[in-house]
């Protein structure tokens, strides 16, 4: 049993520390995707709160990535395919497609899945455009719908996974 730990913890540890982005590298970010799958929302339809947070996290991660020396590029020449893209996290490569278009080096795309009211998922992926390789990725599971939950679980995301800091 100690072993089977040990693996499962060496394994998420491989699969997680990614390469180190230089300053300066170019980044596509094509934004999260909010997936509601609760059944809060196959009642009730879209809120205004989550659509904020939504936004709010978005600018988070733009913000984050400015302060680490990290170039966001304008994504305004492929926003006719980012807006016809249901899921740019689960395109079949569109988002690598798209990124290359920008000439970009790397490309950033995430989804928030409201699993309940009580449950978010976030997850957040980094990808090289060259390689297609995954660099960098993490999910996390928060308990409370608020701004504040929302805001920690993608800092903790940003300091675990991307900037180690």
């Amino acid at each position: 049993m100690r072993v089977l730990a040990f693996l499962l913890c060496f394994v998420t540890s491989i699969s997680f520390a990614g390469e180190r982005v230089s300053s300066g590298s170019t980044v596509a970010f094509l934004g999260l995707v909010f997936l509601d799958t609760s059944t809060e929302g196959a009642y009730n339809g879209v809120r205004e709160d989550e659509t904020a947070r939504l936004m709010l996290l978005e600018e988070l991660i733009a913000k984050r990535f400015t302060a680490e020396n990290l170039v966001l590029l304008d994504t305004s020449p492929i926003a006719e395919t980012l807006e016809n893209t249901v899921n740019p996290a689960n395109c079949y490569g569109c988002e690598i497609r798209m990124a290359r278009e920008l000439n970009a080096d790397y490309v950033v795309v995430g989804v928030v899945q409201k699993v309940s009211n009580l449950i978010i998922s976030m997850n957040l992926v980094m990808r090289d455009v060259e390689t297609e390789a995954v660099i960098k990725a993490r999910s996390v599971d928060v308990r409370s719908n608020t701004d504040e939950s929302w805001q920690r679980g993608m800092n903790y995301i940003l300091k675990t996974a991307f900037f180690k800091s």
